[in-house]
């Protein structure tokens, strides 16, 4: 399965050699897509408004611990289609703002990673 490829640091869209949108492929593509299920806030994905994490209700304006964030986090990852395990490893928390890494296990036993800073917009 592929997805659009995303800036690592901008999450924004990236151009390929020839100019056009660039495509991530599996493995890369399910730990982006992992990497983008920890970053969406829950009811923002208005086709399906049971996927995401409840940062306003759980996470935002109070005090989690880590393993709270981790286990949403990991949830979050393992949602993804094709994700058979996720590990999330959290690196800062500054403010509001939590960045780490998630890795996660394909079928196949492919380990592919990607960073991630969450929630959006800090």
């Amino acid at each position: 399965m592929k997805t659009l490829l995303l800036d690592s640091v901008t999450w924004d869209l990236v151009k390929d050699v020839s100019g056009n949108i660039a495509l991530a492929s599996e493995p890369y593509a399910l730990a982006q897509d992992a990497a983008s299920a920890i970053k969406l806030f829950a009811r923002e994905l208005w086709y399906d408004t049971s996927k995401g994490i409840p940062y306003f209700e759980q996470l935002l304006g109070k005090r989690p611990n880590i393993a709270l964030i981790k286990s949403k986090f990991t949830d979050a990852a393992k949602s993804v289609p094709g994700v058979v395990s996720a590990k999330v490893f959290i690196s800062s928390i500054v403010n509001r703002t939590v960045s780490g890494q998630v890795q996660v296990i394909d079928a196949n036993g492919n380990v592919t990673a990607a960073t991630f800073v969450a929630p959006p917009g800090n």
